[in-house]
């Protein structure tokens, strides 16, 4: 990792035999970051980029690119938000240079402000419109009350409603600093590669070296604690019930706390021999389907569990689950067992950094927050776990009476 002059990072690594180069810009702009009134601002920012910059028209950013040969997305989180660009190395150069425009100087024009707010709140409709996605909310609004987490990525609609292109533009420079944002270069970057040598000199002149620091200090990541609770919501057009329960598991900055839940969740719901799988859907046939997800965030990551199924089966799917659990913490994990869930989260992992995007994004989450872990640690902590250690630290994090618990029924 490199650091310019003001203080942003630059990570770059070079994959041979990557066909491409991938640029991928992070910053920590999620919506846990949002102050009062500015619900769904990191979101709504995020279309607003794309509308032009000082220097690029509405549209040019994307005919540019295409041009290239390249293709770009973004994605807002909870806690971040990044802007991914794929670009055939002999238009990288030029590539870095739209793509930084683009984002640390956007245009925020009021038509276009008016226009893509429209667009917003017609996805926010369309999110309000789906049952399985009211519950969700529903489900993470009970769960993390007074939390970020707890509230919609997309927004509240009366703040939506309330927001000024003057608000946004505070917002962006409150949280588009310098110490805040993140850079990878990921790909076809041997480093005596013509485009590679002139990536780096125009980095040194960029708008990202450009930066100003943060004007204040930073405000601390509020800690997450999922309140548990029981609750049940009737749901017009939901096709079948679900049970979901949401659990606070361990926060991305323990890389071994964050692997031993990875482990377990893939041991309890990750394929058709796992606990949960076999025994409610396979045996029972209790469950039309059933996961348990992890969501590695900052504050503290989250275990959702979602079981589709008949209303009257959700009491015995409980108690099922329950009794899984128990016998986990009772009897000793087979070898067998255990070395599959082993090799799936191992797997996983090496699955995801097969191309320079993947890489990217591993890197991105990686040292966007300091944790600056080599690519292969999680790899190398895994090892480090042996099944008795598995139940005795981390299946108690998934006791019932720590999870909140949401029943969504068909009205």
């Amino acid at each position: 990792m490199q650091r310019l002059a003001n203080g942003a990072r630059v990570v770059s690594v070079n994959l041979p035999d990557a066909p491409l180069v991938c640029l991928d810009f992070w910053c920590q702009a999620g919506s846990v970051f949002e102050a009062a009134g500015e619900s769904g601002m990191a979101h709504f920012l995020e279309h607003m980029v794309f509308k032009g910059s000082a220097h690029l028209q509405p549209g040019e950013f994307d005919r540019r690119v295409e041009a290239l040969g390249g293709s770009s997305n973004a994605a807002t989180g909870f806690d971040d938000v990044h802007y991914h660009l794929l670009i055939p190395p002999d238009g990288a150069v030029e590539a870095l240079e739209l793509l930084l425009d683009l984002v640390l100087e956007p245009r925020l024009d009021d038509q276009a402000f008016q226009m893509e707010r429209q667009v917003v709140l017609e996805e926010l409709a369309q999110s309000e419109d789906q049952p399985e996605e009211v519950a969700l909310q529903q489900l993470l609004g009970a769960g993390c009350p007074q939390h970020a987490y707890g509230e919609p990525i997309l927004g509240r609609r009366d703040q939506l409603l309330a927001q000024t292109p003057e608000a946004m533009a505070a917002f962006h420079r409150r949280l588009y600093t310098a110490d805040r944002c993140l850079l990878i270069l990921s790909g076809c970057l041997d480093p005596g590669a013509a485009h590679t040598v002139a990536l780096q000199e125009r980095l040194a002149a960029s708008s990202l070296a450009r930066l100003a620091p943060a004007a204040t200090g930073r405000r601390a990541l509020p800690p997450l604690a999922v309140r548990p609770g029981e609750h049940r919501l009737r749901l017009p057009r939901l096709e079948s019930a679900r049970l979901m329960m949401l659990w606070e598991l361990p926060a991305a900055a323990d890389l071994h706390g964050v692997m031993g839940a990875d482990l377990l969740t893939t041991l309890l719901a990750e394929g058709r021999r796992s606990r949960l799988v076999d025994r409610l859907r396979e045996r029972l046939r209790l469950v039309e389907s059933i996961d348990l997800d992890l969501h590695v965030l900052e504050c503290g990551s989250l275990g959702l569990l979602e079981a589709i199924a008949e209303e009257e089966d959700l009491p015995a799917i409980r108690r099922e689950i329950e009794a899984v659990l128990l016998e986990l913490a009772a009897e000793e994990i087979p070898p067998e067992e255990w070395g599959r869930s082993r090799r799936l989260v191992a797997n996983g992992y090496r699955f995801g950094l097969e191309s320079a995007g993947g890489v990217a994004g591993t890197l991105g989450s990686q040292h966007l927050w300091g944790h600056g872990v080599s690519l292969d640690a999680p790899l190398r902590d895994l090892e480090g776990w042996d099944a008795p250690a598995l139940v005795r630290e981390v299946l108690p994090l998934l006791a019932p009476e720590r999870a909140c618990v949401l029943e969504a029924v068909p009205a």
